[in-house]
């Protein structure tokens, strides 16, 4: 069964390509197929990091918490099947929080904005992460598993369910432009930016210059680059906008 699971996901993976290549949604900026080469390799530190995590930290976190019924929903007591959709109502809103803590806390942003640079948006930027980030992200899905009390089943749906959100609205998301990057930060369901009010669908997507200001030639987003910038000068000067401490104001709740 998990031999054929990933049979399906190359062939959606190779469709997803294949329809990107045949009606792109903006011009191409960066087209060498050195591009996709280096966010997969990007991709590939990522995964091995993510790997590597899973097995010393998430996965006895995991196991302590359900060993000693820790966390917010095995507190409840609910049944079963609401707990399971609790669950992953909750692991995709806090996922969005994480994300919005990326945007907002420097220390974060260094190792997030090396997704960002990229030139041109397409299925091999969703891979494109750096391991610093992966490794910074295990941390906070530990903190997911024990707090939130969502089991290992929940957890690896919810995992394989992830950045489904669409391309425009992704597109809009990885803007040159700070109003519109600063949107969008949902991965799954976007109900989270409807609910912060951080939802953008109204820009017309070949007028999105993809990538980070600054940082729109080649040369700035090589491999080598690309793995050292959060631990650059350069990084400095892709930092977000505001300081972390003066913007918890712009994480927003609907009014009455």
């Amino acid at each position: 069964m998990r031999h054929w699971r990933w049979v399906a996901f190359g062939v959606a993976v190779g469709a997803l390509v294949v329809v990107e290549r045949l009606r792109p949604l903006r011009s191409l900026k960066d087209p060498a197929p050195t591009r996709v080469g280096r966010n997969l390799t990007l991709g590939l530190l990522a995964a091995a990091t993510t790997a590597a995590s899973e097995v010393p930290l998430v996965a006895p976190v995991q196991r302590l918490a359900a060993r000693r019924q820790l966390g917010l929903l095995r507190l409840l007591r609910l049944p079963r099947a609401l707990r399971v959709i609790l669950g992953f109502l909750l692991l995709d809103y806090t996922l969005y929080i994480w994300h919005w803590l990326n945007h907002r806390a420097p220390a974060l942003w260094r190792f997030h904005a090396v997704h960002h640079i990229d030139l041109d948006l397409d299925s091999s930027t969703g891979i494109r992460f750096h391991f610093g980030e992966l490794a910074l992200a295990a941390g906070f899905r530990a903190a997911q598993v024990l707090l939130l009390g969502v089991d290992a089943g929940t957890l690896r749906v919810w995992q394989q369910c992830l950045l489904i959100v669409t391309p425009r609205m992704h597109g809009i998301h990885h803007s040159t432009r700070v109003e519109e990057t600063n949107t969008n930060f949902s991965s799954l369901l976007s109900w989270w930016d409807r609910l912060h009010r951080s939802l953008r669908l109204d820009v017309p997507q070949p007028t999105i210059t993809i990538g980070v200001a600054g940082f729109l030639d080649p040369a700035d987003v090589t491999l080598e680059r690309s793995l050292t910038f959060p631990f650059s000068i350069r990084a400095m000067a892709a930092r977000p906008r505001k300081h972390f401490t003066k913007v918890a104001r712009d994480f927003r709740l609907p009014q009455r």
